[in-house]
């Protein structure tokens, strides 16, 4: 007896190669969503990464450029520093030791005042320029003092006032004890053979009768 059975219509849609065909398709779709699915997120979170690393360096940029700021321009700021300085030293600064002490009687006698001991020496060479200090007696009345201490800060030599000391007054007269600083190129106070001008700690000597260190 022949019992051939006749398949299922599942069963012959299960063996047919166009229902193979649906199911490949389907699981290639499933897999294109998922990956563009996932493409997507990498790529918004690579995104991300790249704007917050460009903020921060833009920040940097701006943070340097704040701090460099201040030295844009240095070399010329430099270079008219150096020309105001030079032109500082043509002007102001005395081209030798006797003109020091000449300028110092000139501005004496215009006081008027009495010079009643002067000494001038010398401090340790700098780079550009040598200290001379003067340490003076003067007497006179005291209108006069101040006119000749006022000229002294005022004179076109560049002297600048140490030290004022009342070491006396009789009358209308007034003895005053003065330390003054100016400056000579090293070259001009090696010449000049001024003394040495003591170091603090060092024994000093008051500014002795008469002038020293011409």
């Amino acid at each position: 007896m022949n019992t051939t059975r006749t398949p299922s219509p599942f069963e012959e849609r299960l063996r047919s190669p166009l229902t193979w065909h649906y199911a490949g398709f389907a699981v290639l779709l499933a897999a294109v969503v998922v990956l563009s699915i996932r493409l997507g997120l990498d790529w918004s979170a690579t995104n991300g990464s790249s704007t917050s690393a460009l903020v921060e360096k833009q920040f940097q940029l701006k943070a340097l450029d704040r701090q460099t700021a201040p030295l844009r321009g240095l070399d010329k700021r430099v270079e008219d520093s150096r020309t105001e300085m030079s032109a500082f030293y043509s002007k102001r600064i005395p081209p030798n030791y006797s003109s020091i002490d000449r300028r110092i009687g000139e501005l004496a006698l215009r006081g008027p005042v009495r010079l009643t001991s002067v000494k001038f020496t010398q401090g340790k060479p700098g780079s550009e320029l040598t200290e001379i200090s003067m340490d003076a007696g003067i007497s006179g009345d005291y209108p006069q003092i101040m006119r000749f201490v006022n000229s002294l800060e005022r004179d076109e030599n560049f002297f600048v006032i140490r030290g004022l000391t009342l070491t006396g007054q009789q009358g209308g007269s007034v003895n005053l004890r003065i330390q003054v600083s100016t400056w000579l190129k090293p070259f001009d106070a090696a010449a000049s053979g001024l003394p040495h001008t003591p170091e603090p700690g060092e024994a000093t000597a008051p500014a002795p009768n008469g002038k020293e260190g011409e």
